[in-house]
C-alpha cells in the first residue's frame, strides 16, 4: 500500500511542479520562438531583397541584351533588305544581259554577220598584243584575193576568220545519236571547206607569206569542238594542210611569242647597228693607232737627231773651249814677248 501511494505522491509533486514551472517554461519557448521566428523573417526579408535585388539586375541586363539584340537584329533586316534589293537589282541586269545576248545571237545568225563579228574580235586581239606595224587588217594579195588580217614578222603571217556556227548548234541541240552524227559530218564539211580556202587563197610564198596560214574562230566551243571531236580529225586535216586552226585562248599565246620574236629581232637589228658602230670605232681607232705610230717613229727620229745634235754641240763646245784657250795662251805669251822686243830695238 505504500509504494502506490509514493507513486501517487510523486505524481501529484510533478503535476504541482508542471502547473508551476509549465507556464514559465511555455512562456519562454514563446519568447525564443518569437525571437527565432523574428530573426528568420528578417533573414528571409534580406534574402528575398536579396534576389528581388538581383532579378532585378538581371531583368534590367536581359532588358539591355534584348534591346541589343532587337537592335542588330533590325540592322540585320536592313541589310538583308538592302542585299535583297541588290539581288533584285543583279537580276534584272542579267536578265537584261539575256535579252541583249539573244539580240547578239539573233544579230549574229546571218553569216555575214558573224564574220564581221569575228574579224572585230580578231582586230581587237591583234591591236591589244601587237604594235600597230607588227598587222595590217583586210591585206589584199595580188591575186586580189583579201585576207582578214597579216602578221608581218620576218615574212607575213595570213589569218583569216572563220565562224562555222550552225553545225555547230545543231550538234549541241541533237536529241539522239543519228541527229549528232549527221550535224558532225555537216560541220566536219563546213571546217574542210573553210581549210582549203585559206590554203588555197592566202599561203603564198611567193609573195612573202610563210607556208601556213591561221584560222581564228572566235568561239572557244567551236574550236575544241575542231580540235577535240572526231578523235581530232578535223584538227590532223588541218595541219596536213598548214592551216592551223587557233582559238582566242591559243592565239593570244601565239601572239606572245611573236611578240617576244619582234622584240628580239628589234634588239638583234640594234645590235647590228651597235656593232657596226663598233667596227667603224675599230677602224678610226687603227686609222689614229698608224698615225700615232707614225708620229712615234718621227719623235723617235726627233729624239735620235736630237742626241747626235747635242753630242756634237758638246763637242763644239769643247772644240770652243780649247779653242778659247789657245786664243788666250797666245796672247798671255805675246804679252810677255813684247818687253823683250822693245829692249832689243833700243
Amino acid at each position: 500500500m505504500v509504494g502506490p501511494i509514493l507513486i501517487a505522491l510523486v505524481l501529484l509533486a510533478l503535476a504541482a511542479a508542471a502547473r508551476v514551472w509549465l507556464p514559465r517554461f511555455l512562456a519562454a519557448f514563446q519568447a525564443q520562438t518569437a525571437t527565432q521566428l523574428s530573426e528568420r523573417n528578417a533573414e528571409v526579408d534580406r534574402r528575398l531583397d536579396s534576389v528581388v535585388e538581383t532579378m532585378d539586375r538581371r531583368l534590367a541586363e536581359l532588358d539591355t541584351k534584348v534591346d541589343r539584340r532587337l537592335e542588330s537584329a533590325s540592322q540585320t533586316s536592313i541589310k538583308i533588305h538592302e542585299r535583297l534589293g541588290k539581288v533584285d537589282e543583279a537580276t534584272t541586269q542579267m536578265l537584261q544581259r539575256a535579252q541583249d545576248l539573244a539580240r547578239l545571237e539573233q544579230a549574229l545568225r546571218p553569216p555575214k554577220a558573224r564574220g564581221g563579228f569575228g574579224e572585230l574580235l580578231l582586230e581587237n586581239l591583234l591591236r591589244d598584243r601587237l604594235p600597230p606595224t607588227a598587222y595590217q587588217m583586210q591585206y589584199t594579195f595580188d591575186s586580189g584575193e583579201r585576207v582578214d588580217a597579216l602578221v608581218t614578222v620576218d615574212r607575213m603571217i595570213p589569218i583569216d576568220s572563220k565562224f562555222p556556227l550552225d553545225n555547230y548548234n545543231r550538234i549541241v541541240e541533237a536529241e539522239t545519236d543519228d541527229e549528232r552524227a549527221l550535224a558532225e559530218r555537216q560541220f566536219a564539211r563546213d571546217v574542210k571547206q573553210h581549210i582549203d580556202a585559206i590554203a588555197a587563197k592566202y599561203i603564198r610564198p611567193d609573195e612573202g607569206t610563210y607556208d601556213f596560214a591561221f584560222m581564228y574562230i572566235p568561239v572557244e566551243a567551236v574550236y575544241y569542238e575542231l580540235a577535240c571531236g572526231k578523235t581530232g580529225a578535223l584538227l590532223a586535216y588541218a595541219n596536213e594542210r598548214r592551216v592551223f586552226p587557233v582559238s582566242p585562248t591559243t592565239f593570244t599565246a601565239y601572239l606572245q611569242v611573236i611578240a617576244l620574236g619582234l622584240r628580239g629581232m628589234q634588239i638583234e637589228e640594234h645590235a647590228h647597228e651597235v656593232m657596226a658602230y663598233v667596227a667603224d670605232l675599230q677602224r678610226d681607232f687603227e686609222r689614229f693607232t698608224d698615225d700615232f705610230d707614225k708620229i712615234g717613229t718621227h719623235l723617235g727620229h726627233a729624239q735620235s737627231k736630237y742626241h747626235d745634235a747635242g753630242k756634237r754641240l758638246d763637242r763644239f763646245e769643247t772644240k770652243l773651249e780649247r779653242a778659247v784657250e789657245e786664243q788666250e795662251e797666245l796672247e798671255a805669251q805675246t804679252v810677255l814677248e813684247l818687253p823683250g822686243v822693245a829692249a832689243d830695238a833700243a
